[in-house]
């Protein structure tokens, strides 16, 4: 059976197509004078002895941006970052306790924009041993794990839609038990998991 992360290598290896909140609504596309803000999110993936788990969040229902919703920990990237990657892994840290030198970077997925204004990078990172997390007070409600063959599997993925800001919007969702995986976080797995199948 193949390792978890040598599947992760190879699909990262493999082309990949442009990743946004627009794929599905090619209508809606966000004002051409305003820049979008650089972010940066890790896609922490736990081999663990019971199986190769990915690490999610739940967000504080208080926050500005994507309040109560399922995210990788990541966030905006600061002038005093050296990298994106370097933004990916503080924000890790300080989200749900993830030391840098415990996780093994393996590569990036498409920048993916989304309808708020971020061009998102998404740092695929394997993380060994043991973790507790430890959840930021006031930014993070839960951390929380999903069996990584879950999000690997397209078949798990529908497209839903509600309403925004006074027209449709179509989205991926991938929920997991009471876990609502939808919008930019399901958008970038079903990316992930189609390399992986291809």
């Amino acid at each position: 059976m193949i390792d978890a992360g040598d599947a992760l290598r190879a699909a990262l290896a493999r082309p990949a197509g442009p990743s946004s909140d627009f794929d599905l609504n090619p209508g809606i596309r966000p004002s051409a004078d305003k820049p979008l803000r650089p972010a940066a999110v890790l896609v922490p993936v736990w081999l663990r002895d019971d199986g190769a788990r990915l690490i999610l969040t739940k967000r504080s229902s208080h926050l500005k941006h994507h309040p109560g919703q399922i995210a990788f920990p990541g966030g905006k990237v600061d002038p005093t970052d050296a990298t994106p990657e370097a933004a990916a892994l503080r924000e890790t840290q300080e989200e749900i306790g993830l030391p840098p030198d415990r996780v093994q970077i393996l590569g990036t997925l498409p920048i993916h924009e989304t309808v708020t204004g971020f061009a998102i990078t998404p740092f695929v990172g394997l993380v060994r041993g043991s973790f507790d997390p430890i959840p930021e007070a006031g930014e993070v409600d839960e951390v929380f794990t999903v069996p990584l063959s879950h999000v690997l599997t397209p078949a798990r993925y529908a497209i839903e839609r509600r309403r925004w800001m006074g027209v449709w919007r179509r989205y991926y969702v991938a929920p997991y038990g009471p876990y609502y995986i939808w919008g930019a976080t399901a958008r970038i797995l079903r990316g992930l998991a189609e390399r992986v199948g291809a």
